[in-house]
């Protein structure tokens, strides 16, 4: 088993960055299932229909949508125990702990994901499913960021401060998205109820918490540049850029009536906003890669063994 977790231990860097691709995926998958109105494609849980865990031929494609995006889940635990072991077999105390924190949260996904089909797809319930994966992917990031990240120290207070304003912030905006989408036609089933909010209002509240968002990311890459915290500077535009994206995004769908490939595209820049953010306020943390594999002496004297 030692010498398994050692082979292992050499995929630890593909296996995180899997980590953070399967995280991302299954959002779009999750939100192709509710732009499809494939929902409720299995109408129970944990089986797909009272007498079955698979779906039948009435079920329909709905019912093979809803169905395969369940079974990614098993694609998403395989790939975070391996992961979790690579970090076992390297000795890599601070990646074992992120990626057991990765693995927790699958189990508790599809616990959520269950309780929002027996409730019809709740709006509000929706809302904490996927607002969980944008913690997962943050998670995912903060993993890679301990593998692989620049030597850094700590930065000042003031970009230390924007920083984490600026991840307030884009939590506040992932937060009034779920809010948008639970007032919008996207309900994932043409029954499921609607959180009854005026949909042209929380939009342009929505709106408003971009801004905000977007001035702090500007404020803080100034800062960034200013400062010569060049690693901050260059996360931080990518960030922007993000946002920018996001938001051009955000009001072609608006005016086109929310088309379902424009959502889908929307739902991915989430993921990718949450990746961003993340990366951003890491940032200004602290990093030396000297402490990033601590193995011990028998795997100093195996370096196929040690973190790449």
């Amino acid at each position: 088993m030692t010498d398994l977790l050692r082979r292992l231990s050499r995929f630890l860097w593909p296996l995180a960055v899997a980590n953070l691709i399967a995280n991302i995926g299954i959002v779009v998958t999750g939100g192709a299932v509710r732009l499809t109105g494939s929902g409720l494609g299995c109408p129970t849980w944990p089986r797909c229909t009272d007498s079955s865990y698979v779906p039948h031929g009435e079920l329909g494609v709905h019912g093979a949508i809803e169905f395969g995006n369940r079974m990614l889940t098993f694609a998403l635990t395989a790939v975070a125990i391996a992961c979790f072991l690579a970090a076992l077999g390297a000795r890599h105390r601070r990646a074992t702990r992120l990626s057991f924190v990765i693995g927790l949260g699958i189990p508790l996904q599809a616990v959520i994901g269950g309780i929002t089909v027996l409730t019809d797809l709740n709006p509000w319930i929706v809302s904490g499913h996927f607002l969980l994966s944008m913690a997962m992917i943050m998670v995912c990031v903060a993993l890679l960021d301990e593998l692989r990240s620049p030597d850094r120290p700590a930065a000042p207070p003031l970009p230390r401060a924007l920083a984490w304003s600026t991840l307030a912030a884009g939590w506040v905006v992932l937060y009034l998205g779920t809010v948008v989408t639970g007032a919008g036609p996207h309900a994932g089933d043409t029954d499921s109820p609607r959180n009854g909010l005026d949909p042209s209002t929380v939009s342009h509240l929505h709106a408003y918490a971009v801004y905000v968002l977007v001035a702090l990311t500007v404020a803080l890459l100034v800062v960034a540049l200013r400062g010569g915290h060049r690693w901050l500077a260059t996360v931080t535009a990518l960030v922007l850029l993000v946002e920018v994206l996001q938001g051009v995004l955000g009001w072609v769908q608006y005016w086109l009536d929310l088309p379902v490939l424009l959502v889908a595209l929307h739902m991915l820049g989430a993921g990718l906003l949450a990746a961003g953010l993340a990366r951003a306020a890491l940032a200004v943390l602290p990093h030396h890669a000297a402490r990033e594999a601590r193995p011990d002496a028998e795997h100093q004297a195996d370096p196929a063994t040690r973190l790449p």
